[in-house]
């Protein structure tokens, strides 16, 4: 909630909220002439339909104050939205704008009376919901001034040509630092803890009671080359805490999860022991044929479960390979980036200081297939977050504290965090990455592990070429469908499409030049019949999508870390590809038909941002009596069983 005050001094309290189709009649209310000369013609549902954000302002009575929508790419038509990078860094090399680090705000209209502070605190809203933001874009004809309000936010950097027609614009940019900054990071003093106690007892007040009034004071007090205590201020005044640790209990974690993805958390040794000897594999093996011997009348089939979690041992070596050589390219965008916050997060004894490195997504859980377990003789790579906690209103730049503390344990490049099973989930630990349990874990927490190179911000998503086959090939060597994957980047490095004609788009993530993720999507052929029989309409206005625009997921892959890019990545492939939505089936296991496998399709931790769509009850058609009336067949026809997901634009 905020309070605006207008110039006559009347006051209203406002809030801020997602954009829903029911505010399109007050918006269009708002709309003057000025608006249109500012932002042109425009029809606000298809605007909706494709925006990636839409912010309403509210009062205290629901009345609607001011509306605004951005988009990742120009308005205006100067520049495609696929190329929009290049024109803009050679119209001011100065700003390092990046799909990542920038919106285009397409409209904005708001109440007279409050327009000024309306705008304002859309801007900060956008900047706090969005962590990576750093810049948005204003682009409007040159014979237009901004007006007494726009100018009190953005300023002119220079002009540009239309692709279309001749006549120029004058682009305009707002910066974040001028309405939500990022944090300033530094090492706690004594004289803090006046500050961030409240902040603790707003979450707890156990630590308090089990360890004094003063508990704070003395861990600040107690830092050594070990153990670190940081804070971040807001004009001079500490609103958060973290406490890190680099004494982690590598023996219990080693028999609690699988920690093989990682390398244990230790640096490489050339006398690590990291597969069995052949004796011992042979007995292991004889163990278990006698095992299943004993329990064969009460065995379960569940191979499906099996097979998926052996993917996701696979697929876990191999982004922990290739993160260990990305890691050591860290540059100096880590320290400006920008990052996500959290409530509060304890690690509870010190035998409990956790440690880690990639990892998958937390619903895949692999089964045991031995008692082997390696054994690593390197040094300690990770250090761990015993206590973090921070202020509602800045918990959003909670990643802020990360390249301050990585800056501490230069050495190591893990860091973990254990949280009790039953802890929400906190802004923090949407940027790290779950550890698998072994089956026989006894920890009552959870574990998490955020790796150096997630800091890195030079993440670029494209189009795949033949240069990334190599690349490609490394990236998915261990999963199961490598083959399926490299068999459709061939064919589309070949021609671009299916034998049958299909359109087929593969898109790369490259960070430091080395391939961490690739995507292939297919142009949905089936939309028809995905309308008819499933409620996507519950999200979309289907008529405000070209039938284009419509596409298929079928694979996605994406090195664990970097998994909090994943959203990034899905966003881009629907800017690059030019699609709107994109549907991915999921397969019921109870059919055998090889084409409904769950394996058809490959997909894991994107599932995340991806919305279940309803099926439809259909109507048995008796199309032998409709005759020439029945429906058309891509409606009528039978397909495969599937349950569809979709991800969208704004989502």
């Amino acid at each position: 909630m905020s309070v605006l005050t207008s110039p006559r001094g009347k006051e209203e309290v406002v809030h801020c909220r997602r954009t829903e189709s029911q505010d399109i009649f007050c918006i269009k209310s708002l709309i003057r002439k000025f608006t249109q000369k500012l932002f042109g013609r425009l029809n606000i549902i298809y605007l909706l339909e494709k925006a990636n954000l839409a912010v309403t302002l509210c009062n205290d009575k629901e009345e609607i104050m001011a509306h605004a929508i951005f988009l990742d790419y120009p308005n205006w038509n100067v520049a495609n939205q696929d190329d929009w990078v290049s024109v803009f860094q050679e119209l001011d090399s100065e700003i390092p704008c990046t799909p990542l680090n920038t919106l285009f705000m397409h409209f904005f209209v708001a109440v007279d009376e409050y327009s000024t502070g309306c705008l304002k605190e859309i801007i900060r809203t956008v900047f706090k919901a969005v962590p990576e933001l750093h810049f948005i874009f204003l682009i409007v004809p040159t014979y237009v001034s901004l007006g007494s309000t726009l100018v009190t936010v953005f300023g002119q950097v220079g002009n540009i040509p239309c692709l279309t027609y001749d006549e120029d614009f004058a682009v305009y940019i707002c910066h974040r630092h001028d309405h939500y900054p990022q944090l300033h990071i530094r090492k706690a003093r004594v004289e803090d803890h006046d500050d961030l106690m409240p902040i603790f007892l707003h979450y707890d007040n156990t630590l308090r009671e089990i360890y004094g009034e003063y508990f704070l004071a003395e861990l600040i007090e107690a830092q050594d080359e070990e153990n670190h205590s940081v804070v971040c201020e807001v004009e001079g005044k500490a609103v958060g805490f973290m406490s890190v640790c680099s004494s982690v209990n590598l023996n219990l974690l080693h028999e609690c999860f699988d920690l093989g993805p990682f390398h244990g958390f230790c640096v490489p040794h050339p006398d690590d022991l990291l597969e069995p000897s052949k004796e011992s594999s042979i007995q292991e093996s004889q163990d278990t044929e006698i095992k299943s011997d004993s329990q064969g009348s009460e065995k379960v089939v569940e191979e499906p479960g099996g097979t998926a979690s052996s993917e996701a041992t696979e697929t876990q070596e191999t982004v922990s390979e290739e993160s260990s050589s990305v890691s050591g390219t860290l540059s100096d965008e880590a320290k400006d980036m920008e990052q996500k916050f959290s409530v509060i997060s304890i690690v509870g004894d010190e035998d409990l200081s956790l440690n880690s490195e990639n990892s998958l997504p937390s619903f895949l859980f692999p089964e045991e297939s031995s008692h082997f377990r390696p054994i690593y003789l390197g040094e300690s790579a990770a250090f761990c977050i015993q206590l973090f906690c921070i202020d509602e209103k800045y918990e959003a730049r909670s990643l802020d504290f990360m390249s301050f503390v990585f800056s501490l344990f230069p050495d190591k490049k893990f860091c973990l965090i254990s949280v009790p099973h039953l802890t929400p989930e906190f802004v923090l630990i949407q940027n790290f990455v779950k550890v698998v349990p072994f089956n026989n874990c006894t920890l009552e927490h959870d574990l998490y592990v955020f790796h150096r190179a997630g800091l890195l911000r030079s993440i670029k998503i494209r189009l795949a070429n033949f240069l990334d086959t190599a690349g490609v090939e490394n990236l998915v060597s261990t999963l199961i469908l490598s083959r399926k994957i490299l068999d459709d980047l061939a064919q589309y490095n070949e021609a671009c499409r299916d034998p049958d004609g299909t359109a087929l788009q593969v898109f790369v993530a490259e960070v430091a030049n080395q391939i961490v993720g690739i995507a292939v999507i297919r142009k949905e052929m089936d939309i028809e019949y995905i309308r008819s029989h499933y409620n996507i309409e519950d999200f979309i206005y289907f008529s405000h999508h070209q039938q284009e625009e419509h596409g298929r997921l079928h694979h996605f892959a994406l090195n664990p870390v970097f998994r909090h890019y994943t959203k990034f990545f899905l966003k881009e492939i629907l800017r690059l590809g030019y699609k709107s939505c994109l549907y991915y089936p999921i397969y019921p296991q109870s059919r055998e038909s090889k084409l409904q496998s769950s394996y058809a399709h490959s997909l894991t931790s994107a599932l995340h941002y991806l919305v279940p769509v309803r099926p439809r009850r259909q109507i048995v058609y008796p199309l032998e009596k409709l005759g020439i009336n029945a429906p058309s067949k891509e409606v009528s026809k039978d397909q495969l069983t599937i349950m569809s997901t979709v991800t969208l634009r704004n989502t």
